[in-house]
């Protein structure tokens, strides 16, 4: 049962809002394990650099030229519609021919990468490339040699011998150069670079071959190519090395093994190519052959030269056999129609037409003298008779003129008909010669075509086989040289900058990953906000900081004390004093219960400092174990009972015999010049909660309310057991505890239940245990009066 005024300590008000003030503070608590963790990323940072091998980086530019732009085999076919859709390989296809293993297997043996040589250091080796001592010849072969791993060390001690080990702790064998050493690889000659070896003389150089397999997939990664800008074809090519020269070397080497094979694989295009042509040829000139016998047998054949002149001359006697046909038609009609006048359905002595263009001169001969012989006739009838002698005569003479002419148009007419079957015949073969020459001519066509395609063929692959040849003393490689490898002399990696940008990343992100971690799963409370942020409703008094160091030597209040502790107690005996007099309890208004949810959160410890803080304002204070469970003699172990022996009687045995009056219980303990009374709680009884239902324990409140300012009852935690609940109705005030770090807020429920069903009276919290830097409100700016604490910086420039 509190007021609005009681809740005037218990900060309900305060914000759920988001603050970020509050989150960075949690933060910057911490800052020490911030400076830690940054020193010590720092120093890793440091160590790394300085004792890290540097590495330098090899560059080169080189430009992917396509088969148009050199000459390749396929450059000779460029223009057939069977590779004019063929192009140059894309350039990422390039980059993994470069970065192929036979690429990178091939650089590795031609500069022997798979032996090497260090000298040893204090702390790690250095890599000898270009200042080799000496030079390992191997008697085994190189196929041998480059699948195996060999490990041995040699330290020269003249130019004629040298020490000998394969371990490194072996005891060394003195060995003489050029002689022949067993190893399990086979025998190995050492022989000196040069005369002088005075500056490798006593220096512990190891020798490792490796298998070439295993430094492919190194190199392989370590290699990069990438267009220098998109659509490029300027690759850059990089290495990173810890040898500059070596760097440089393999970069310059692969570019040069590249050229060298592509120049090869165009060579062996080219020779096949130039075969390829060769068959062909050979094949194309049988063809041809062939062809051209097709073309003479055809035309020897069909007896013809050209067709086309040919053609023509039938046309043109074609057109005269016509007309001559025509002629000769009209002729025999000419001589039908004679024949007709000499018929004997006619007149017999009717004159005959003349001048009809007969072939035959006698038949116009014969008629015109018939003609003329009619013409005396018919004059002489004019003056005579038809019986007349010579009318008579004469057509005697006409009938034998017409009998001849007879004779003569039947002659004429049988050698016009033969004249015209002959004209007749010669056309026919004329026009059967005229209509064969389309055939003939798309026959001859189709060979002549044939005959070129294959001529045209053969000129041109003609050409491209001197072509061929001519490219093989011309390939040009794929990859142009636009800049040859070079190196800077300042190393790319370790990047010192980039390093310590890290480190001091990674240093503060460590330590606040850990406390956003530790924040995010933490369930309990830490201080007066956390608790008011649970609990809304109830007063909080105030807070008790943590102890540590020397402060937990002085674990209790004294009179006159100003240590952070004592201040906390004065705070919650001024908040309890102030809520107290608000409240106005009826019944034991001076007795004040002590307890929590759970044993551990320090009610004892409580208890006893703030009856010490009640004590110092010289009342008369009880400070009562009601907790007879557990009971908790440490209250008087050490400093609370010195030179006397605590009593035996406690609340157990006054409340289990009768006969034991309440003064014989309470003893009285001096801490300095503060003096309290204590009944402690006796031995363990079988039956705790029947015991506290005693008939005794009301007349005890009564007295010891009567007889007190002040009745501190340390009672048992609520939610383990039923005890408190039991002797509640005692209580005029209950300071409930709660433990900064260790009550956690799921449990804080069971303490707002017990609030609002009113089972304790005048329920009021108190947070125990608080870490110093998670002090709420102004305890962080110290207290008034008390010496200055002077921070790391100021101790030093003070």
């Amino acid at each position: 049962m509190t007021s609005n005024k009681d809740n005037s300590f218990s900060n309900a008000s305060v914000s759920q809002d988001f603050n970020l003030q509050k989150i960075l503070s949690s933060y910057t608590k911490k800052w020490k394990w911030f400076v830690l963790s940054l020193a010590l990323a720092l120093g890793v940072a440091f160590l790394y650099i300085r004792y890290e091998a540097p590495q330098y980086e090899a560059v080169a530019r080189v430009k992917i030229v396509s088969d148009e732009e050199g000459t390749s085999a396929n450059a000779i076919f460029k223009d057939l519609s069977l590779f004019s859709d063929a192009e140059s390989a894309r350039i990422e296809d390039e980059v993994a021919v470069v970065k192929s293993r036979k690429m990178i297997r091939d650089v590795i043996e031609e500069l022997d990468l798979n032996v090497q040589y260090f000298i040893q250091g204090r702390i790690h080796e250095t890599e000898l490339y270009d200042d080799t001592p000496f030079n390992i010849n191997f008697i085994e072969s190189d196929s041998i040699v480059n699948s195996s791993y060999l490990n041995f060390y040699v330290e020269v001690l003249s130019d004629i011998e040298f020490y000998f080990r394969i371990n490194e702790d072996d005891t060394p064998e003195k060995r003489a150069f050029g002689e022949n050493i067993e190893t399990r690889i086979g025998g190995i000659v050492i022989t000196p670079k040069n005369d002088d070896v005075s500056k490798t003389v006593g220096k512990n150089i190891r020798v490792q071959v490796s298998p070439v397999s295993s430094l492919i997939g190194y190199y392989k990664f370590q290699i990069q190519l990438e267009p220098i800008e998109k659509n490029s074809r300027i690759i850059r090519v990089s290495l990173q090395d810890p040898v500059k020269s070596k760097a440089i070397d393999f970069v310059n080497t692969l570019i040069d093994v590249y050229n060298k094979n592509t120049i090869e694989e165009k060579n062996i295009k080219s020779k096949n190519t130039a075969d390829f042509i060769d068959a062909r040829i050979k094949l194309i000139e049988a063809e041809l052959a062939a062809v051209d016998d097709v073309a003479e047998s055809y035309q020897t054949g069909n007896k013809l030269t050209d067709i086309g002149a040919e053609a023509n001359l039938y046309l043109d006697y074609s057109s005269q056999s016509e007309q001559e046909l025509n002629a000769i038609q009209n002729e025999l009609n000419t001589i039908n129609f004679m024949k007709g006048q000499l018929g004997e359905s006619g007149d017999p002595f009717e004159p005959l037409p003349t001048n009809l263009g007969l072939a035959d001169p006698s038949v116009a001969g014969t008629a015109a003298k018939y003609n003329e012989l009619l013409t005396v006739r018919q004059a002489r009838l004019k003056s005579s008779s038809e019986k007349n002698p010579v009318i008579v005569n004469l057509d005697q003479e006409l009938n034998t003129l017409r009998n001849s002419l007879k004779q003569s148009l039947d002659n004429s007419a049988k050698t016009v008909k033969l004249r015209m079957n002959s004209v007749q015949n010669q056309l026919s073969k004329i026009n059967s010669k005229l209509y064969a020459v389309p055939g003939q001519t798309r026959e001859l066509r189709d060979i002549t075509r044939e005959q070129g395609t294959k001529e045209a063929l053969y000129l041109y692959l003609l050409e491209k086989r001197e072509e061929a040849t001519i490219s093989l003393t011309a390939t040009s490689p794929n990859a142009v040289v636009v800049e040859s490898a070079y190196a800077y002399s300042k190393p790319v990696s370790p990047d010192k900058d980039i390093i310590y940008i890290a480190s001091i990343f990674i240093g503060l992100l460590l330590p606040f990953s850990i406390i956003y971690v530790r924040d995010l799963l933490d369930n309990k409370i830490h201080n007066k906000e956390d608790l008011a942020a649970a609990i809304s409703n109830i007063t909080i008094l105030g807070e008790i900081p943590r102890l540590k160091g020397r402060d937990i030597k002085n674990s209790y209040v004294q009179r006159n004390d100003r240590s952070l502790l004592s201040e906390s107690f004065r705070i919650i005996r001024t908040n309890f004093d102030y809520v107290k007099r608000a409240r106005g309890a009826k019944a034991y208004d001076n007795v004040v219960f002590v307890t929590s949810t759970i044993n551990g959160e320090g009610k004892s410890f409580f208890c006893a400092n703030f009856a010490l803080t009640l004590a110092n304002t010289d009342k008369k204070v009880l400070l009562i174990g009601a907790d007879i469970r557990n009971p908790n003699k440490g209250i008087i172990k050490s400093k609370l009972n010195k030179g006397s022996k605590p009593s035996k009687i406690g609340l157990t045995e006054y409340l289990n015999d009768d006969s034991i009056d309440l003064k014989d219980t309470i003893e009285t303990y001096d801490l300095g010049d503060n003096k309290i009374d204590i009944l402690l709680a006796g031995k363990i009884p079988p039956n705790p909660a029947e015991l506290l239902m005693n008939d005794r324990m009301k007349p005890l409140f009564d007295q010891v309310s009567a007889q007190y300012d002040f009745v501190i009852v340390d009672t048992a935690p609520t939610m383990l057991v039923t005890d408190t609940l039991l002797i509640s109705q005692y209580a005029g005030h209950t300071i409930y505890l709660t433990r900064g770090g260790y009550t956690e807020k799921s449990i804080l429920s069971f303490t707002k239940e017990l609030h609002e069903n009113n089972k304790l009276n005048g329920m009021m919290l108190v947070v125990n245990d608080v870490d110093q830097e998670n002090f709420g409100y102004g305890a962080k700016y110290g207290y008034y009066g008390a010496p200055e604490k002077k921070g790391f910086l100021k101790k030093i420039f003070s």
